[in-house]
């Protein structure tokens, strides 16, 4: 995993790792009834990467069956309530999936299709209560190695 040399000064939640992984296993049988156990009714979502790719949002919606497009977790971390869940297919495909819950339930979902993804901490420090730089946050996640890709892709840093 790229993500083990990263020093984070975040907690780990395995309950919230737990879920993400209930949540892909039912995504992958259609277990609608399941997912939508662990999603509230106003989920936010934001979405980066071509119209065309929105997959896990029309699987969610009920636009698409859960056949169109495998979601296959290659990487899942937990960061406070934050799960980050990463998967490829080959060449051509290549997402970031960010789930924010609260009590156990997603109140926001982050879609990243084809895009590079890095997660910096920019919360205030509690010693002398000012924002440090963008250069000095420490990253807590990055997208695996570019080597599972023969091409460029756009990149964005997640600010929590």
């Amino acid at each position: 995993m790229a993500n083990e040399n990263i020093d984070s000064p975040v907690t780990r939640e395995p309950g919230n790792k737990a879920i993400a992984e209930v949540l892909y296993a039912a995504l992958a049988c259609g277990d609608t009834s399941t997912v939508a156990a662990y999603i509230t009714s106003d989920l936010e979502w934001w979405f980066h990467g071509p119209p065309r790719c929105q997959h896990m949002m029309r699987v969610l919606t009920g636009k698409s069956v859960h056949t169109e497009f495998n979601f296959v977790p290659r990487n899942i971390t937990a960061i406070d309530d934050r799960v980050i869940v990463e998967g490829w297919e080959g060449d051509q495909a290549y997402w970031v999936h960010v789930w924010s819950l609260k009590d156990g339930m997603i109140m926001q979902f982050r879609e990243y299709f084809n895009t590079w993804l890095t997660v910096r901490d920019l919360r205030i420090s509690s010693s002398v209560w000012e924002v440090k730089a963008i250069a000095e946050t420490p990253t807590i996640w990055q997208s695996e190695p570019r080597e599972h890709l023969n091409r460029s892709l756009p990149g964005l840093v997640l600010a929590i």
